[in-house]
């Protein structure tokens, strides 16, 4: 076994990720007349394990209410999701990923399927339940984080 990665290796690799994440989110944005911000919004409704109403959209991205709205219009425009009122309280609104936005979505991201195959292929089943494991105790630590005031 080989010697323990320190803080700094784990910084410039997660740093690395995410700035090929982007990369990749920023082009599926230009391609589709969208914003950063837009794609970071289909993520979470797409990822959401209940259903994604604007309020807590607007406390998941950080925005204003507005600025949310604008965000919802905007993929709503592009066919990418829905308003749904599914409740018994018609007030209550439901972002729904728009399933006719998925073929579209699925092509765009076909080679970050297939890097993320290729990569998992490296590892055995035992080192990627580890490799989750990580990477949900990471989103866990940083979901708690507050933006430091005046940093």
């Amino acid at each position: 076994m080989g010697a323990v990665p320190d803080l700094p290796s784990f910084a410039v690799h997660l740093r690395r990720l995410n700035g090929e994440l982007n990369r990749l989110m920023q082009g599926f944005a230009g391609d589709h007349g969208l914003h950063a911000t837009d794609v970071h919004a289909l993520a979470a409704i797409l990822d959401a394990e209940e259903p994604m109403t604007p309020g807590r959209l607007r406390e998941h991205l950080g925005l204003t209410s507005g600025a949310v709205t604008a965000c919802v219009d905007r993929l709503e425009r592009a066919g990418h999701i829905r308003r749904v009122r599914e409740s018994a309280d018609r007030r209550v609104v439901h972002l729904r990923y728009a399933a006719d936005a998925r073929p579209a979505a699925r092509l765009y991201f076909r080679p970050l399927a297939e890097a993320t195959r290729a990569a998992t292929d490296q590892f055995s089943t035992d080192e990627l339940v580890v490799v989750l494991r990580f990477l949900a105790a990471m989103n866990e630590q940083l979901g708690g984080l507050k933006p430091h005031p005046g940093a």
